[in-house]
């Protein structure tokens, strides 16, 4: 298939899969007449990324994938490099949620400080008569 036919398929743009193919993630044969082509290998290559992209991977954190999945192996997720960014991403994502939670506690503590005081301390709510 040509470039603009992955790209529908794939729900993304030309432009991207050029992108792609400068940073080494994918890789277009040329037809005799010099066009790109790509087979549904590289389909399901994208389908990776992006899956990997949605699930907040950076760009260069999909490579490992990429080349599990160009050494033949059927999920891009098999490999000991895949499985060490999923690792390292795992542990990120501890990190902002015990970050979320930490914050979350402190603006229930202060909601709860502030709803103590029996009258608002507002200079806005009071009217003026």
């Amino acid at each position: 298939m040509r470039i603009g036919e992955l790209a529908k398929r794939a729900g993304t743009s030309t432009r991207t899969l050029r992108y792609y193919e400068s940073r080494g993630l994918l890789r277009a044969r040329r037809a005799e007449n010099g066009y790109r082509t790509y087979d549904e290998d590289d389909l399901r290559l994208l389908q990776q990324i992006r899956t990997l992209q949605d699930f907040g991977f950076e760009l260069e954190e999909t490579r490992p994938f990429v080349e599990c999945l160009r050494a033949g192996h059927p999920a891009g997720d098999s490999c000991p490099a895949s499985l060490d960014v999923y690792r390292r991403k795992l542990a990120e994502l501890d990190g902002l949620i015990d970050q979320l939670q930490s914050v979350r506690a402190e603006v229930a503590a202060r909601l709860a400080l502030a709803t103590e005081t029996p009258e608002p301390r507002c200079e806005f709510e009071r009217t003026t008569e």
